[in-house]
């Protein structure tokens, strides 16, 4: 795998993260009106479950999840969940584009055509670790949709479980290489 290291950014200051982070929060008042109200959506953790319902209501898969990716709904949940959590844990916004195939060029935050095995979209981390160490909005969302791992064991995953210091087991199915192809680890 090669990552896009670009010396002249520090993954918290990558211009196109710093650009789709004041997008975003210039666009929450209009995203929280379009999606309920303004009080509904005050960072707190009760407010994941009504986004959360949101989510299982307007999508059936996760492929929809991901294929929406770029559709306001899709980025503004994205960035309300990320920032729900980035104040819940003391976490920063981070984008580190990587992608798989040494010869093709890193790929733009939210690329317009995504590639199996790149990463482009934002994650939270704590301060001065690497973004294997993040939470990526994006797969949360497409998590709650998985009805089963890929051994068939039922799933029910809910996003205030990302308000949750990862436990020691999550940390090692992460760093499983068996599923470094996985969407969900993406």
């Amino acid at each position: 795998m090669r990552e896009h290291t670009d010396d002249a950014h520090d993954p918290q200051q990558h211009p196109e993260l710093l650009v789709w982070l004041a997008e975003r929060q210039a666009a929450f008042e209009h995203w929280a009106r379009t999606n309920g109200s303004a009080e509904r959506w005050d960072f707190g953790p009760a407010s994941l479950e009504p986004l959360e319902e949101l989510v299982r209501e307007r999508f059936g898969t996760l492929e929809d999840v991901f294929g929406a990716r770029r559709d306001e709904f899709v980025q503004g949940a994205v960035w309300y969940l990320g920032e729900t959590v980035r104040r819940a844990r003391g976490l920063v916004w981070k984008y580190e584009p990587m992608i798989l195939d040494e010869t093709a060029p890193a790929p733009r935050l939210f690329a317009p055509v995504h590639q199996n095995g790149t990463v482009d979209t934002p994650c939270v981390s704590p301060v001065g670790a690497d973004e294997s160490a993040g939470q990526y909005p994006l797969n949360m969302l497409c998590r709650l949709l998985m009805k089963h791992d890929e051994i068939g064991t039922p799933l029910e995953y809910h996003l205030v479980e990302a308000l949750e210091e990862p436990d020691d087991d999550f940390e090692d199915f992460e760093g499983d290489e068996d599923h470094e192809d996985d969407e969900d680890f993406v």
